[in-house]
């Protein structure tokens, strides 16, 4: 690994046998950029395209030991962290991420597609959000993902507003969050084939962008993995970490253009097999 000259990203993760989700799908889209992805396996999802069927969480102590041999070996340029497992893994991973103060780290817990955790589920967020995100650079979950996050700080009260969860994790020291498939119009539904969808990015000043984008006809396994490996994928490429608003925007239409793509080549349930042929489209620019 002496002569690579492409950016390294190293990737925390579930393995999907099926290849949409997960590890599998943030080094198929780091490829795309011309990125090198190193992995760590923190759960094997039993699986097929329907559904997931079970997860098994990976030991912490091999989740440990893995990245520091990586991490000891090779710089890496961003790390991601996606779908954690169990709580034992959070807190390996904080542990690790902490000594790279330096490395933008993207963080992508929520994979709507896994199955409940049953008791730990609960206790896994309670990590989540004390030990990891006061070091993210960017957060991207979808509202009903912060709203079970905010779960774990507050009760359901009709008072609490979206802004009012994403400033809390602001001030926990979380620099960007990244709220994905938001009504583009708060007074209506938003949902179903060609309605408006927004992307909001909050930082520390409030709202940085309010992105919308038409709903395409389908259901797409692996597009909100695609879209969190692609935003690690430019900024593993950008010259600091004030790119962000910029990164976001060029994530967001990779990923747009993955699923147009998939949906011409019948490929909806799929996103991520297909991106090599994305990288001459929509590449890095």
């Amino acid at each position: 690994m002496q002569n690579q000259t492409s950016p390294l990203i190293l990737s925390f993760g579930v393995s999907d046998p099926v290849g949409a989700i997960g590890i599998q799908a943030d080094l198929a889209t780091f490829s795309a950029f011309g990125c090198h992805g190193l992995s760590v396996t923190t759960g094997l999802l039993i699986s097929d395209t329907a559904r997931v069927e079970d997860v098994q969480a990976v030991d912490p102590d091999w989740v440990s030991d893995q990245a520091r041999v990586l991490l000891e070996d090779m710089s890496v340029a961003a790390i991601k962290i996606g779908a954690l497992g169990s709580v034992e893994n959070v807190t390996a991973i904080a542990e690790i991420v902490s000594d790279y103060p330096n490395v933008p780290l993207i963080l992508d817990p929520f994979i709507s597609a896994l199955p409940e955790q049953g008791m730990d589920d609960e206790d896994i967020l309670t990590a989540v959000r004390q030990l990891l995100i006061p070091q993210t650079t960017l957060l991207v979950l979808s509202p009903v993902e912060l709203e079970r996050l905010a779960e774990t700080w507050r009760d359901a009260d009709p008072d609490d507003t979206l802004q009012n969860d994403v400033d809390y994790l602001v001030a926990l020291g979380c620099e960007y969050v990244l709220v994905t498939g938001m009504p583009a119009d708060a007074s209506k539904s938003g949902t179903g084939e060609g309605k408006l969808r927004a992307n909001t990015l909050f930082g520390e000043d409030g709202v940085v962008r309010h992105d919308e984008w038409q709903h395409l006809p389908g259901i797409f396994n692996g597009a909100g993995s695609t879209l969190s490996a692609a935003a690690t994928a430019l900024l593993a490429l950008a010259e600091n970490e004030d790119d962000v608003p910029q990164v976001v925007v060029a994530a967001q239409e990779f990923t747009a253009g993955a699923l147009a793509h998939a949906q011409r080549h019948g490929m909806g349930k799929l996103v991520p097999n297909r991106l090599f042929r994305q990288q001459r489209q929509h590449g890095a620019q």
